[in-house]
Parts: C-alpha cells; structure tokens; sequence
C-alpha cells in the first residue's frame, strides 16, 4: 500500500487509540442504539442500525463511523481529504481556500471566513461568529427597515399633500378664473358702453346735419314755389293786347315782385368727421396697447415671483461650495436611463448606464407615450431634486450630449424645443464637428477645450446652478448656468450620429 500522508497516519492513531479504549467489556444487553445520545451525530452510510460517526469528511460532506471510515485512513486516494471531529452541521458551506466550515464572519470586510482565514488574511479585523453577526445585522436591518418604512409614510403623507394641494389649486383657479371672467365680462361692458356712447355723438351729428338740410330744404322749396307764381305772372303780361296794358300790368307787378335771388346754400359734407374717425381709432389703438401691456407685464412681474421655487430656511445648505473632486464626490448621484424613454436607435446596455447610437439599426422597443420617436433621446428613471447633486459621463464621438431638463419635455415632436440643445429649461454639454458647446434656450456657448472624455455635470437646485466641469484631467469649471427650477430635473442625453456612446459613471 503506498504510504499514508501525515494527516491520513494521525487520523488513523486516532481512531486506533478509540478503538482500544471501546475494547472494555459491555452489557450484552444494552443495545447500540440505546446507547446513543441525541446530541451525538450519526453515520451517514449505516443503512441499518445507525452508529455514531467517529470522523466527519469536509471534503465528502459526510460523517463516519469507524468501520465505514477506514477507507479515508488506509487508501491514498482520500488523503486530501480533510478529517475533523464529527460535526452536526457538516453540509454548511465551507471556505473555498482552505475547505473548512464558515464559522466566523468579518464585520470588516463585510465576508463570511473560516478559522484559518480568521487568523490569516483577516488578521486584525473586527470578526464575529455567524450568529452573532447575524443577530447584528438582523438589528441593523430591522433598524433600517424602520427608517425606510418612516421614510416611505412620510413620502406616502407628502403625496397625499401633493394630491390634496393640487385640488386645492384646481379649485382655486377655477375660482379665480370666475372673478378673472367677471373682470373681462366688465371690461367688455365698458367697451359696449363706449361703443354705443361714440355711436350716439355719430348719431347726434347726423340729426343735426339732417335737420340743418331739412330746414334749408323747405326754404328753398318755398322761395321756387314764388319764382314759379312770378314766372306766371311774367308770361301773362307777355300776353298783352295792348302796350298801354302791358305797361300798366308791369308797373303794377313790379311793385310787389318778390326778391328772385337765391341765397348761398350749404352744403355740410361732414368732413369733420374723418377727423372723428381718426380720434376714435388712436384712443382704441392707445387702450388696447394699454390694457396687452399692463395684463402682460403685471402677470408676468407676479408669475416669476410666485412660481419661484423657495425652499425653508432649515432646508438650505450651510455648506461651502465644493472645490476638489473628492468635495464634488460626495454629492454622486447614481443615476439609469428609463428604457421606457430611450429611442428606438439607441441600446441601452450596462445595467441601464450606458447608451449607444447603432443606426441605421434599429431596436424593437414597446411603444410607450414617454419614449423619444424624433430626436435620439433618452431620460434617466432618477430625478435630480432638492439640494446638490454630482453626476460624471463619459463622452465618446461628435455628436454625443448630455444634460438636464423637466420631464414635461416633448417626446414626440420634431421641433427644436423638443431636443435638449432647444429649449428654455434645458441645459446640456456636447460635442459637434467645431468643438466642444454648452446649449441652453438654443443659444450655443463656444469651450475653450479640444478634448474631453469625461465631464462632471453638478447642480444645485437651492442655488439655482446648473455647472459643467471637466474631469479627464485636473477639475476645471467648463460652464455653469443659473436658472430659476420650477420641476424636478433629469438627466437627458442626446446622441445625433452613429456610433455616439455616453456612459453614466457609477458611484464609488
């Protein structure tokens, strides 16, 4: 037989000197498995009567007895296996280095170890047994859960809020639109008024410039019917027999002929009242200019003020500004894309992290109303809200964008406020074939940057800042933006050409 290893020849002594000491007489009449205790552990391979199993095997994850365990002792084939005193919970999962059970567990490393690791690699290390450390994380946990179930009631409390503060504006504009209503109902009155006010002098002018003919009229009317008896009395003398007769009838018509002239008549045309229009149309242009102006100008003064995002005092940040990356690091923000936002040429792979434009190849996406269809567009699931927050990328390719914006953006138009490079509540970073640009509102800023692979992008929502930094080499302010944010904010990316990659670091 070929020669036993040390372990084999000491496990073997063992079970010899076990052997000698079992050698006493006993009581034929005690039967083995009276004997027996029920702490004792059992033979796996007695089919039987069972026996108590002497070793138990790591390796084989089974126990033995004595007879059953001679060949672990004597053939060369077993002696790597590992023998130790028999072990109840035998089928526990061992050490993958040193095939011993894991008994302990390193509050340090956060790793379940055996005794060989516990006085080796984890030397010096905060360990614990496996029950102990699970009746301390078990605390922990529970501790845990209670702060997530506070948190979540609380979260539950505020949307109800929310909810109920969104019916309450409801109701309130509702309310507000009525008075608007009577305003402009009032208004309208009061221009109804004047309309028929201007209406009546137009009128008035028309009587009196009517009657003023009439009366010139009846004048004239009067003096043709005299000419016309005068003319008749003309034509009878003409008719005269005698001249003596003629002339006697002429001296005597004479004397009482009538005036035969006629007075200047005139004619009023009104003319005047071209002025009138024109007076009536300046003080209407005037008005209405007025009253576009003041609605204009008084709304927009109370909209920006009163839909200004203000925070409590308590909840401002008494923190200064942070200035090395490490400060930055402590506001990362781990982020994913909403695969349900992502457009159809773009795959998302990396546990949501990254995103790539594989055009003319497209993906086989569900529709759904919040997905991009026009401009190659994707939105992360998280928001960005309420404090600071510090988000890295990676760029890759002329054409590659990243930035935030609300979530009411466009997702099916095709206009320019529809991509994140077009709109007024957007801010983004990229790359095109002239350089490196930050956009906002559709204006461009130029970088003084030929190449960048990974860009910090910070805000701080309290502040009101939306701040681009590059961090391919030393940490160096880019761009920073200030705004007024009324919604949450997401992170967007826009990728214009194939091959465009933008990657989302995770947090440490």
């Amino acid at each position: 037989m070929a020669t036993l290893s040390s372990n084999s020849e000491e496990n073997l002594n063992e079970v010899q000197h076990n052997a000698s000491v079992k050698e006493e007489p006993e009581d034929p009449t005690i039967q083995t498995s009276d004997i027996l205790l029920s702490q004792d552990v059992m033979c796996d391979s007695c089919m039987d009567s069972p026996s108590k199993a002497l070793k138990s095997c790591l390796t084989c994850l089974v126990s033995y007895c004595e007879a059953h365990l001679r060949p672990h002792l004597e053939n060369i084939k077993f002696q790597n296996h590992r023998l130790v005193d028999p072990r109840h919970d035998i089928d526990c999962r061992t050490c993958e280095v040193h095939q011993l059970p894991l008994e302990r567990f390193c509050l340090t490393d956060g790793c379940c170890v055996c005794l060989d690791c516990e006085s080796q690699e984890h030397e010096g290390h905060t360990i614990a047994s496996i029950g102990e450390a699970c009746s301390q994380i078990e605390a922990e946990m529970q501790k845990k859960q209670e702060e997530i179930s506070q948190s979540t009631s609380a979260a539950e409390r505020a949307i109800e809020k929310l909810q109920s503060n969104n019916d309450l504006i409801k109701s309130s504009v509702q309310e507000i639109c009525v008075l608007v209503e009577e305003q402009f109902a009032r208004m309208q009155a009061t221009v109804e008024e004047a309309r028929k006010g201007a209406m009546e002098v137009l009128e008035g002018e028309q009587r009196q410039a009517l009657r003023q003919a009439e009366g010139i009229q009846a004048h004239l009317e009067q003096k043709r019917t005299g000419l016309m008896k005068t003319l008749a009395q003309m034509n009878k003398m003409s008719r005269s027999k005698s001249d003596i007769d003629f002339l006697q009838e002429y001296s005597d018509w004479k004397k009482g002929v009538a005036d035969v002239r006629l007075p200047n008549v005139y004619v009023n045309r009104m003319d005047y009242l071209t002025s009138y229009v024109q007076v009536v149309t300046d003080a209407t242009q005037e008005l209405c200019d007025l009253i576009l102006s003041s609605y204009r100008d008084k709304l927009s003064m109370f909209c920006k003020g009163g839909t200004k995002l203000t925070m409590p005092e308590s909840q401002l940040s008494s923190l200064p500004d942070p200035e090395t990356r490490e400060d930055f690091l402590k506001y990362t923000k781990s982020l994913t894309f909403d695969p349900d936002t992502t457009h159809h040429f773009l795959r998302v792979t990396e546990d949501n992290r990254k995103l790539t434009n594989t055009s003319p190849w497209q993906h086989s996406y569900p529709d759904h109303p919040d997905r991009f269809e026009y401009w190659r567009q994707a939105i992360t699931s998280q928001s960005v809200y309420l404090g600071r927050h510090y988000i890295e990328a990676e760029l890759s390719g002329e054409g590659a964008h990243v930035g935030v914006t609300y979530k009411s953006i466009d997702r099916k138009g095709e206009q320019s406020a529809c991509c994140i490079t077009g709109n007024d509540f957007s801010w983004c970073m990229g790359r095109n074939s002239r350089g490196f640009f930050t956009w906002h509102a559709g204006l461009e800023t130029a970088l003084e940057v030929t190449d960048i692979k990974r860009i910090g992008l910070y805000v701080d929502f309290h502040q009101g800042s939306v701040s681009f930094y590059g961090v391919t080499g030393p940490m160096r302010l880019l761009h920073k933006y200030k705004a007024d944010f009324i919604e949450p904010l997401y992170v967007t990316v826009w990728l214009s050409k194939k091959d465009n990659v933008v990657s989302l670091v995770k947090e440490r």
